[in-house]
């Protein structure tokens, strides 16, 4: 079995891709270009790389990246330009996040024993509604403003209610898939991984009070999430929030 990782020449999906390669995983990546990937990724046998748009795949296609593959990660994002947040397609992440969905069910139908496993990088300023999750009224006021101003996080919260919404916790989904979205708050960059919180819900104002998150430790809970059942049972069906800690490397 494998780990399909959409969004992996992004700057989280690198390191998520560099993680799983390290544990010995097999790893499937759909890419545009392998411009940012390394030499030894490139020539790691256990690395299958398909070098297309994931929206340009038909469905027989995505059917077959999708197949024999435990897990779904998906990293995608829009570029940050004038393009990439206010050109086409305005709903990157959600079309690519419904179509994975599609081809998944359309490979279990005969099999939904073991339920594939659906990590959703998102982002804290996505509120989650279905949970009652509460925000301050100067938060809801400028994000319902930079829904409005900023295509991508539209689409970001549309991604994660369209898993909420056809994959809720219930036995009437046969299980097919199971999902968390990963929402941290302000990425920044570090060379190591560090001790981290994770939270069901933002303990800090997203837009005035906001924390940090490092995107290797996304990756590293993304990978213990995949590893350890424990934790995936904890978190499954839920948008856990991630803060880095202060107290120190793990």
């Amino acid at each position: 079995m494998a780990t399909l990782v959409v969004g992996a020449s992004g700057a989280t999906g690198r390191l998520v891709v560099e993680k799983l390669l390290a544990e010995g995983q097999r790893v499937k990546i759909i890419v545009r270009s392998t411009e940012y990937l390394s030499n030894s990724q490139k020539q790691n046998s256990r690395l299958n790389i398909t070098q297309a748009s994931l929206l340009e795949l038909t469905d027989e296609e995505l059917q077959t990246q999708v197949k024999g593959c435990h897990t779904i990660v998906c990293c995608l994002g829009h570029n940050l330009s004038f393009k990439g947040i206010y050109g086409q397609p305005r709903r990157l992440v959600t079309n690519a996040v419904e179509r994975l969905c599609q081809a998944i069910e359309h490979t279990r139908k005969e099999n939904t024993d073991v339920p594939t496993k659906f990590i959703l990088m998102n982002s804290s300023g996505n509120q989650n509604h279905q949970a009652g999750e509460k925000i301050p009224m100067s938060q809801a006021i400028a994000i319902s403003i930079i829904r409005y101003l900023v295509p991508p996080h539209a689409d970001n919260e549309a991604a994660a209610d369209y898993l909420q919404t056809n994959y809720p916790d219930t036995a009437s989904q046969q299980n097919i898939i199971e999902w968390v979205t990963v929402r941290p708050d302000t990425l920044v960059n570090e060379i190591n991984d560090s001790a981290y919180d994770i939270y069901p819900a933002p303990i800090r104002n997203v837009i005035f009070n906001a924390g940090t998150t490092s995107r290797i430790n996304v990756a590293h809970f993304m990978l213990s999430l995949i590893n350890q059942a424990e934790l995936w049972n904890r978190w499954k069906m839920q948008m856990p929030v991630i803060y880095n800690s202060q107290i120190g490397t793990l």
